[in-house]
């Protein structure tokens, strides 16, 4: 059994520029409707009652709430998902991995870690839920428990956000039936059908791909706003939150953003502000959901985090809080190429549609079909450990907001988490050389190590061979760095809302519960300003 870190170095070059036409040709203005626009000169000096910095899953909907009854500005760094065909298309999922880098041009941007694990981050309205695989699946019920979130909110948001952009796979494709057997026949049971809620065993879950294989992003969601009090402004990239000078033992108050044009060179800089409230009304929030890097990188840019480093880049400290960026966390993770037939390698790329929950929730399994040219796809097993305890840190790496923090996830620093993966690399091979996948092979399955010493072989099989499913999480902890209604501590006007305040993923992956995120905390934000618990 081998495994392949997948890339496409392979393609013609006219066959990466024809993708990159179409990944681009409508990222800078495609579809865009009248609440839509990428020019900066519409919107620049302008005042809302709410901000919201960054369009990805959790962005999208509470943008759409808010807006329901304030004006609400979203601010993106990439562009439309519209009329995108690597977006939409599920036939073209996993050809954003392509090294088309270039700033405000493509739906995905590329990261290294420090471990030399490549991930990616979404650069598109959309943010990951316009790059991911699409598998919808809720948080569990302990996760819920621990957040101190109101079950029955929670219900209702989830419900909102599955009533426009969740599907449920009534017809599973030939390879994802053969995968359903093989997870059973492997002992990841029960079978538990199909259902949204994060069950140990094998399960058939949503998806945010319709009947016809078309993507539907958080994008969507905006649909569900109010377009006259909803502006999104694209291709922006912020640089900072603005603040107001504290005086009278008060603390800084955010004001507003200041921010640059994604794709240009220039140094041209422009701001953003809240309204001033006026006697019938109090301030609203400039609100981080840029992302579990973005987000603590905003917040680092802005004065917010451990002074020593922010000093390093000539950055005026405004509040020391060191727990910025610290205990970021990945969910390691290992791929395996299976030895297909030559005919199933002429099926089309497809995500998952079957996933296995085992180990007592520690390890989540699938496996997807990915591409390696034009023409021609892979089938790949592949799991995470869910529940990992190795912690890092996320640093800046500039004052450019559009270049990459520096990440450290420190793989596996903690024993427990390789004694799992070795667990987790034990599982992958009893699902690969189960019969209901064998006879789909052209030759058998080959153990992953072999020989004396299998324990250690496996240990540093997993050390040399981690990956990621971009789960990465936790550098803005409630407790730490917000409080439990996502307040930055030390400031007043400004929260965070997106993965980087999770100290672990939910469920089988974050989606669906960044996108409940939004419209739970949207709906909070406004029952309290209009005076209702």
């Amino acid at each position: 059994m081998e495994l392949q870190r997948i890339n496409l170095h392979g393609i013609s070059a006219a066959f990466l520029l024809l993708l990159f036409q179409l990944s681009s040709a409508s990222i800078t203005g495609g579809n865009i409707g009248p609440s839509m626009t990428a020019d900066i000169n519409k919107v620049a000096g302008r005042s809302f009652d709410y901000i919201v910095v960054g369009g990805g899953a959790c962005g999208c909907p509470l943008a759409a709430t808010l807006s329901k009854s304030y004006s609400v500005l979203l601010v993106e760094r990439g562009g439309s998902p519209y009329g995108n065909l690597l977006v939409e298309d599920e036939s073209s999922l996993g050809f954003y991995s392509l090294k088309l880098d270039e700033p405000g041009s493509v739906a995905a941007q590329t990261f290294v870690s420090e471990e030399g694990v490549i991930n990616f981050r979404g650069r598109v309205l959309g943010g990951t839920t316009a790059i991911n695989g699409g598998f919808y699946s809720r948080a569990g019920e302990d996760f819920i428990k621990r957040a101190g979130w109101d079950a029955e909110l929670v219900k209702d948001a989830y419900e909102w956000v599955e009533s426009k952009v969740v599907f449920r796979p009534y017809n599973l494709t030939p390879w994802q039936s053969v995968v359903k057997e093989a997870l059973v026949e492997a002992g990841v049971t029960p079978f538990n059908g199909f259902t949204l809620d994060h069950v140990e065993g094998t399960k058939i879950g949503g998806r945010i791909f319709d009947g016809n294989r078309k993507r539907h992003t958080s994008a969507d969601l905006l649909m569900l706003g109010d377009s006259k009090r909803l502006t999104v402004l694209l291709n922006a990239t912020v640089h900072n939150v603005l603040f107001q000078p504290a005086g009278d033992g008060r603390r800084p108050r955010a004001r507003g953003i200041r921010f640059i044009k994604s794709n240009n060179t220039n140094s041209d800089v422009y701001e953003v502000y809240l309204n001033h409230p006026n006697r019938a009304s109090s301030w609203g929030d400039v609100i981080l959901s840029a992302g579990a890097l973005g987000s603590p990188q905003i917040l680092m840019l802005s004065g917010i985090g451990p002074h020593e480093h922010l000093q390093h880049f000539n950055i005026p400290p405004l509040i020391y809080k060191p727990e910025v960026g610290k205990g970021i966390q990945d969910n390691p993770s290992l791929a395996f190429v299976l030895n297909i037939s030559h005919a199933l390698q002429r099926q089309p790329p497809a995500g998952a549609q079957i996933i296995g929950v085992a180990h007592g929730f520690r390890v989540d399994i699938g496996s997807v079909t990915v591409p390696i040219s034009s023409n021609m796809t892979i089938k790949i097993i592949s799991a995470k450990l869910s529940q990992p305890l190795s912690r890092g840190e996320l640093r800046l790496n500039g004052t450019d907001p559009r270049k990459n923090p520096l990440v450290k996830f420190n793989y596996f620093a903690e024993k427990s988490d390789l004694d799992e993966c070795v667990e987790m690399a034990r599982l992958i091979e009893r699902v690969a050389r189960t019969e209901s996948i064998e006879m789909f092979l052209e030759r058998k399955q080959s153990r992953i190590v072999d020989g004396v010493s299998i324990e250690e072989k496996l240990r540093g099989f997993c050390k040399k061979n981690v990956i990621t499913f971009g789960h990465y999480h936790g550098e803005c902890l409630v407790g730490s760095v917000v409080d439990e209604d996502y307040k930055v501590f030390g400031v007043e006007g400004l929260r965070v809302l997106d993965g980087s305040t999770f100290l672990d993923s939910p469920g089988t992956n974050p989606m669906a519960t960044l996108m409940m995120l939004g419209r739970y905390q949207g709906i909070k934000m406004i029952r309290k300003r209009n005076g209702h618990r």
